[in-house]
């Protein structure tokens, strides 16, 4: 019988945290330890020199079929794979949201024999970080809806119809999208339409995996765009006063942590930013810790290339000055069949022509990632209904258009089964020619910078603009953030913004409907088709499935 993820989570003996940073050279006096098997690690650990002289790896994916392709059981298989060849690599991951973990897609400390551990911590609350993101978050919120409510001189002015700030909490629940606050009479403030997202898409998520830094941090924090007054004035969160202690409701948070995997190599987790409206990436403080401790980090970046790499590259990178030396594809057989037609419910039986024809999306995202300048490598995570016959045939083809591939077998035996895919990344990283090639221009105008990723990343004709959208240009043109890069927010079902357009389709227009101001984090999100900042439960909700019995053991954790 196949034991369940958490099943292998629960068997394993867990060595003390102390034990795993002396892995990394660290003792315990570096720790601010959080029980025997997790612990923070201080921002002073970064050195610049060493992250330059290290090794980054990003694993990305194809478009991703709806339970997503395997990145973090690859990240995870991967790393424990290169310890297997003898060198020293840590896993840098994001920290899982409670959404995924009880909706539809399940938790996000990778599965089978290559997980990270303490399994049901790391799924759950963990060590506090969303928690600390979503009560500075709310903060802002009190103390907007407070000034507005206030008399006198520290009134500012702001316009209720303005107000872009929405509070936020770490589920989804679709009756939050749209709600009014401030009923129930004067006591209870001015009735406004506001509403929830969900804290993977707060801003302050994004800054903290941006910040370099407390005080970067606070600058950031500062700089959140909230509203105007009356008269058109932009106020931001430092006319609030409130970054000060926005920032000290994090001081904890943003300390990256660290873990272990099954095999007892170091791990980091922190941060925690969604892919389809983020930047879909784990923090810059922890990625650079991480270079600092390893000679090899392996990090992911959400859903398809087309979202997380990209963002990768062209935001996080681009503030950091980080520049991975090899790109990690991960490929399923299913997910290709599934791009070239087949449904979900047939999708572990034999079809090479099928998988012949989603052979397009595969093709699409390597050639992004090469023209960013990066050598890649195509992980196929194996399944067990995948035949030889359909291996041999992405192996092939890979091999056709100058790159590498090779099976990922971490899901079933752990580093054993991901040495030939370390060995492939080793050598590509070998080949790397320099820093990566950004799609666009930060100083270009935002119309071409949108027009760059839908026309280079995606495939599409061209972009179109609804009348919100052309209204919200205007504005970011007058508030001086035209030079902010690009943050997408788009479905990760598809290249387009057409979730139901799979494969590699062609002919099609990305529309934009309206724009979001992230001045905080430094990026301008174009919203696109459907995107919605908070999601909702599937008809069976995985919640549904979680237990917890008279011992404390947690079952149905995936």
């Amino acid at each position: 019988m196949v034991k369940s993820d958490i099943e292998i989570a629960q068997a394993a003996t867990l060595r003390n945290i102390k034990d795993i940073a002396s892995i990394l050279k660290l003792t315990e006096d570096d720790l601010e330890l959080y029980g025997k098997y997790k612990a923070k690690l201080p921002l002073d650990l970064i050195n610049e020199d060493k992250i330059k002289q290290n090794n980054l790896v990003l694993v990305t994916a194809i478009t991703p079929t709806p339970s997503g392709e395997g990145k973090t059981t690859v990240s995870i298989g991967l790393t424990e794979g290169l310890n297997k060849i003898g060198k020293k690599a840590t896993v840098v991951l994001r920290e899982p949201s409670l959404g995924p973990v009880f909706g539809i897609k399940g938790g996000a400390a990778g599965g089978g024999y290559s997980q990270v551990i303490p399994m049901e911590d790391i799924n759950l609350h963990f060590t506090g970080d969303f928690s600390a993101i979503e009560k500075a978050n709310n903060l802002l919120a009190a103390l907007i809806d407070n000034n507005v409510q206030s008399k006198g001189e520290h009134n500012l002015g702001i316009d209720p119809r303005t107000i872009t700030w929405k509070r936020v909490m770490d589920m989804n629940d679709r009756a939050l999208r749209e709600i009014i606050t401030g009923l129930g009479g004067k006591a209870g403030g001015l009735p406004t339409q506001t509403g929830f997202n969900i804290t993977a898409a707060s801003e302050i998520m994004a800054i903290l995996c941006l910040a370099e830094d407390f005080a970067d941090l606070k600058k950031k924090i500062a700089q959140i765009y909230v509203g105007d007054t009356y008269d058109g004035k932009a106020i931001y969160a430092r006319d609030l006063n409130a970054q000060g202690a926005m920032a000290a409701l994090l001081k904890d948070a943003i300390k990256p942590n660290l873990v272990q995997t099954l095999e007892g190599n170091p791990a980091i987790i922190h941060g925690g930013p969604f892919a389809n409206i983020a930047q879909g990436t784990n923090s810059v403080i922890a990625t650079k810790t991480g270079l600092t401790l390893s000679d090899y980090v392996v990090t992911e970046a959400g859903f398809g290339a087309d979202l997380g790499a990209e963002k990768f590259l062209d935001i996080k990178c681009g503030y950091s000055g980080l520049s991975p030396k090899a790109v990690v594809i991960v490929a399923t057989v299913r997910a290709l069949k599934y791009h070239g037609g087949v449904a979900l419910t047939e999708l572990t039986k034999e079809n090479l022509e099928a998988l012949k024809k989603g052979l397009a999306n595969l093709d699409k995202h390597i050639e992004n990632m090469q023209a960013f300048g990066l050598p890649v490598v195509v992980a196929i995570n194996k399944f067990i209904s995948d035949t030889d016959a359909e291996v041999e045939m992405i192996k092939t083809h890979v091999e056709s258009k100058g790159e590498r591939a090779e099976v990922s077998e971490g899901w079933e035996k752990g580093g054993m089964g991901t040495m030939k895919l370390a060995e492939a990344v080793v050598a590509a990283v070998a080949k790397c020619k320099g820093k990566y090639k950004p799609t666009y221009d930060w100083n270009s105008s935002i119309e071409d910078k949108i027009l760059a990723l839908a026309t280079k990343i995606y495939g599409a004709d061209g972009v179109e603009y609804a009348l919100k959208a052309k209204t919200q240009l205007r504005k970011i043109n007058q508030l001086g953030m035209d030079k902010l890069p690009i943050c997408m927010a788009k479905t990760q079902k598809s290249l387009s913004d057409n979730e139901k357009l799979i494969g590699r389709p062609k002919g099609f227009i990305i529309n934009v409907r309206e724009f979001e101001f992230a001045a905080g984090a430094g990026f301008i999100i174009p919203v696109t088709g459907a995107m919605l900042r908070m999601p909702g439960l599937p008809p069976v909700p995985a919640a549904e499935g979680i237990d917890i019995n008279d011992k404390g053991v947690i079952s149905g954790l995936s």
